[in-house]
């Protein structure tokens, strides 16, 4: 399968992956967009479908067992860090747009607002199977160790 086939899936199928908008033509000798460094995503800037920022990628989670991103954490409000609320996404739910250089995230903003958060002195346990598959639900996505098969907490 090319690259280029994994972009975002038919209207109506069963699974959705990460995709990709915009200039996806690799350059000789660069390994972006399709394989990139965690940190340079971190910080870049999550917008909703009309274009307006929701808040920024904090931290990206991987699921080391499984060898994929489990989810990221979007850093929304706040000032200098302060008062900020964070919010688990799962990688699938969003977009990079590479002509913006940004993230998309299909939801509206009050809709990621009244989402489950958390700040930064209070995380979730995020190694509990059903605090990551009720995140999934949350944004109408299936949790990727159902298509792997595998139980990450076996």
């Amino acid at each position: 399968m090319s690259p280029m086939d994994q972009q975002t899936p038919p209207a109506g199928a069963s699974e959705r992956r990460a995709a990709i908008i915009g200039n996806v033509n690799q350059k000789p000798g660069k390994c972006g967009p399709f394989v990139m460094a965690a940190d340079t995503l971190e910080g870049n800037k999550v917008v909703d479908p009309a274009g307006d920022e929701l808040g920024t990628i904090d931290h990206i989670m991987l699921d080391i067992v499984g060898g994929r991103i489990a989810y990221a954490v979007l850093a929304m409000g706040g000032f200098l860090g302060i008062g900020e609320k964070l919010h688990a996404l799962p990688w699938s739910a969003l977009t990079l747009d590479t002509r913006r250089k940004c993230f998309v995230l299909g939801v509206e903003k009050e809709r990621l607002k009244a989402s489950p958060g958390f700040d930064k002195e209070h995380w979730p346990t995020m190694a509990n199977s059903k605090w990551a598959t009720s995140i999934h639900e949350y944004y109408g996505i299936s949790p990727y160790w159902e298509k792997d098969g595998y139980d990450p907490w076996a």
